[in-house]
């Protein structure tokens, strides 16, 4: 354990004035400003961890909930049109080590019916035995038997829960699809044989699962129009998508995840970014208060000062002692912050809850939000630069004051005590 006697003198007596006032009554006020300043940063660390956190948690939900409905990488025919030989291209991708699974898909926007009621959405065609390894929807549509239902020529469909709600119907019930082609509108009667729910609006609203060869025959496509791929870790998706770019050239569009929900992946990003910029000026504003602690400090302490200086401490040390007053506030604050910040984030299930409780409302409505609860992500990549901010702006706040208390005068501070 370090011993403070062993410390360069610069440090003990920075050491010393940062406790000052308690128990000394005629540095109390000094003192007083000095811990505002302490608990300014505090809260402002542990205020950038919290929301930057919770922002974490929304996004790692949404994702997974979004990753739940939708492949990783598609392969595509760049025309739109039907993708021939669409096994040949999946035995071409599964030769990449981060796919683990190939599906085909057709997907088309269409129009669902039941009496005068219709809406827009997303049906695809899929073929049950693969589409279970591409999706956690569709594996767990596998897993209860209702995919099992979509069978070539019996003309059954799934609907996503909200869909199947606005429209009026339940499973047994029957729905009409309404599909567009060259010539006249071609309407289908379809039974709802289950529905499903995945969390996230966009797809209980407006997606519906048809198999894939009753797709082809509505739809009038030659075959699938798409090949999925699941892959070993979603966030190599870019990556396998350059490979798969440099591998099968132009006679295929590939894309990816992020790709295609890039809207919402920028404005995430952009959100984080405009939030951490927002709450640090609370760490600024409470480090600039810390100029004003440091600079009354030394107003105090001039006679200290003075006596110093005759005893032989040269400007760089005294201008030492009080960086090492402010340093000291800076790291206090900043750990203080660090903990409180970890302990509110790591525990905002139960907090959140607890206020929900006590004020007899509800801060996140299941039928409002995406979300019914609100999750918590912290993430060393966010807490280690508000940690460095933190110091940087108390290590900032240090120079002008202690500079000043270099420049102090002996014979000057000494004239009136």
């Amino acid at each position: 354990m370090i011993n403070p006697a062993n410390l360069p003198y610069e440090w003990q007596i920075g050491w010393r004035y940062l406790r000052a006032g308690r128990a000394d009554r005629r540095n109390g006020f000094v003192s007083f400003i000095s811990l505002i300043s302490v608990v300014g940063i505090a809260l402002g660390v542990a205020a950038l961890i919290i929301v930057l956190s919770v922002m974490n948690g929304f996004q790692k939900e949404v994702r997974s909930r979004m990753l739940a409905a939708i492949a990783q990488v598609e392969l595509l025919e760049p025309r739109g049109a039907a993708l021939a030989g669409w096994q040949a291209l999946a035995q071409q991708a599964r030769q990449d080590p981060e796919v683990v699974a190939a599906a085909p898909l057709i997907e088309v926007q269409s129009l669902v019916a039941r009496g005068e009621q219709m809406l827009g959405a997303v049906v695809r065609g899929v073929s049950p035995e693969a589409e279970a390894g591409i999706t956690d929807l569709a594996a767990r549509l596998k897993a209860d038997g209702t995919l099992d239902r979509l069978q070539p020529g019996l003309w059954n469909i799934v609907l996503g829960a909200e869909l199947a709600r606005s429209l009026g119907v339940q499973v047994g019930d029957a729905v009409t699809l309404v599909a567009s082609g060259g010539g006249a509108p071609l309407l289908k009667r379809f039974t709802v044989a289950g529905l499903f729910r995945v969390g996230h609006y966009q797809y209980d609203s407006a997606l519906a699962l048809v198999h894939l060869d009753d797709a082809a025959q509505v739809f009038r496509v030659g075959g699938a129009s798409a090949v999925q791929l699941r892959l070993k870790d979603a966030d190599q998706a870019p990556a396998v998508r350059d490979r798969l770019v440099a591998r099968l050239g132009d006679r295929v569009l590939v894309r990816d995840w992020t790709g295609t929900n890039a809207t919402w992946y920028e404005a995430v990003q952009l959100q984080k970014r405009m939030m951490f910029i927002i709450l640090s000026l609370i760490v600024a504003v409470a480090a600039f208060n810390l100029v004003s602690s440091l600079v009354m400090t030394v107003t105090d302490k001039r006679a200290d000062i003075a006596i110093l200086r005759t005893l032989g401490a040269s400007p760089r040390s005294v201008m030492g002692i009080f960086m090492v007053q402010g340093a000291a506030s800076g790291l206090i604050g900043t750990a203080a912050g660090v903990g409180l910040g970890l302990l509110v984030a790591s525990n905002i299930g139960v907090i959140v809850p607890a206020i929900e409780r006590l004020l007899g409302v509800s801060l996140l409505s299941g039928s409002v939000y995406i979300l019914d609860h609100m999750p918590s992500d912290p993430q060393a990549a966010d807490i280690v630069p508000i940690v460095l901010l933190s110091l940087l702006l108390a290590l900032l706040a240090t120079l002008y004051p202690s500079w000043r208390a270099s420049r102090v005068n002996p014979a000057e501070a000494l004239r009136y005590e």
